[in-house]
């Protein structure tokens, strides 16, 4: 083997071991991003049970904050209690499938 060809192949195995090196830096890069993408989406699912708890709370805020007010909006009350009742036959009917 000549000069040239074993520096050509020092040349080679030098940059074989770098792309290699990239390749690993890659791949743990690669799986910090998964464990991060991971934590966020169990961060979001707790912020949406969180945001549906919140909602339903506002909901039925709402519906007492109506009922409570001595007739001063009557019809307001009625078509949310028949909602209520609504939903609530709803639930009746699916039950009894």
């Amino acid at each position: 083997m000549t000069d040239e060809e074993k520096k050509l192949l020092s040349t080679f195995e030098a940059r074989l071991r770098h792309l290699i090196y990239l390749h690993d830096e890659l791949k743990r890069g690669n799986a910090e991003l998964k464990q991060l993408l991971e934590a966020k989406k169990e961060e979001y699912e707790k912020l949406q049970a969180e945001y549906k708890e919140l909602e339903l709370n506002y909901t039925n805020l709402k519906t007492a904050t109506t009922i409570s007010l001595n007739g001063s909006d009557v019809k307001e009350t009625k078509l949310r209690l028949s909602k209520l009742v609504r939903e609530v036959d709803k639930c009746i009917a699916l039950l009894n499938e």
